[in-house]
């Protein structure tokens, strides 16, 4: 099963939520404004996983991406994230903070910058502000030329 669809949810949903803190990632700030949330679906309705963006000035902030532990090890991950990448105008950057899913990102095109190369609205959010510790990876995608 690799065909999955997004379906928009809001940051109150108790499956996202039970999702994410099930994968020890953090809830406190996805009820915030600017915050996008999807649920990916299989073909026959069961949610798969969750993914989330928050737009950051002209960039994003990849977040909260996580497949059910029913469905890993089938190649959701990957297809997760572009499907949620490619609901995103393709003006400025993708950033994304991890504490142990650096590998995983970095085979679908992320790589890793310092912190001091990362735009300040992105800085700014909650999530790298305050809620990931200062050791967490950051990344930027790495984007074929247009």
């Amino acid at each position: 099963m690799r065909a999955i669809r997004l379906e928009q949810v809001t940051g109150n949903d108790a499956a996202l939520k039970a999702a994410l803190t099930d994968a020890h990632l953090p809830t406190d700030d996805i009820e915030d404004h600017g915050r996008t949330f999807f649920k990916a679906l299989s073909s026959d309705g069961r949610i798969v996983g969750f993914s989330g963006v928050e737009r950051c000035g002209d960039d994003h902030l990849l977040r909260s991406v996580v497949v059910l532990p029913d469905h890993r090890g089938q190649r959701l991950g990957g297809v997760l994230v572009e499907q949620t990448l490619a609901s995103l105008d393709r003006s400025g950057d993708v950033f994304l903070a991890t504490m142990s899913a650096a590998a995983f990102f970095a085979r679908i095109g992320f790589s890793e910058v310092q912190r001091d190369s990362v735009p300040a609205a992105v800085l700014a959010t909650r999530q790298l502000s305050s809620i990931c510790p200062s050791s967490a990876t950051i990344m930027r995608l790495i984007r074929p030329p247009t």
